[in-house]
């Protein structure tokens, strides 16, 4: 009888510290992929931006069609990237993707302000200054939503990769998370736009 006993107390403390660690890893994944959803909103808003800014530029840059082209198909482009890791925040695939494509679009919009300092009249335009500097606002706070985001998957990596943790996540399928990583030293730093 003492054996029964012992044995069920031994299988229901199993029980406890095995539902403990599921829901951990449930809670730390979902905080993840809230801090995904916040670097979403803050994309969302960018991207928006990115066809009035060109709206506003065209009646100035009227030579330069191939500049207002490539950052186009580069918002484009990053509307795309943004989808793919929206379904699935954290898969390395669509978080390469999505780092790449807003590192396009970062150095087109680069190129689209370089060339209005060649444009006096664009450069003084309301409209222009304000779309730079709400732009440059949503750059900051892409910037540090991806700070918490990649904070919340190290802290899900490190969860699901410690023992005995790291048993049990790989038997109820809890994948390694993916950082946004930056691929080069000028995605680093938020674009600076000056009017």
């Amino acid at each position: 009888m003492t054996g029964l006993i012992i044995a069920l107390v031994v299988v229901l403390v199993l029980v406890v510290v095995v539902v403990g660690i599921y829901n951990g890893l449930v809670r730390s994944r979902n905080a993840y992929q809230n801090a995904f959803a916040q670097i979403d909103v803050q994309l969302t808003r960018r991207h928006d931006l990115v066809p009035n800014l060109v709206e506003t530029a065209k009646g100035y840059l009227k030579h330069e069609r191939e500049t207002l082209e490539a950052v186009i198909q580069a918002r484009n482009a990053a509307v795309t990237a943004q989808g793919r890791a929206t379904e699935n925040p954290g898969e390395p695939g669509a978080m390469r993707e999505l780092s790449g494509a807003e590192g396009a679009l970062t150095q087109t919009l680069g190129r689209l302000f370089a060339l209005t300092e060649s444009y006096p009249e664009l450069k003084a335009n309301q409209n222009m200054m304000q779309l730079s500097e709400e732009l440059t606002s949503t750059e900051n706070r892409v910037a540090f939503a991806r700070q918490g985001y990649n904070d919340s998957v190290m802290g899900y990596n490190n969860k699901r990769e410690v023992f005995p943790s790291n048993v049990f996540a790989g038997m109820f399928g809890f994948a390694r998370a993916a950082q946004w990583e930056v691929e080069s030293p000028e995605q680093r730093d938020a674009p600076r736009f000056s009017f």
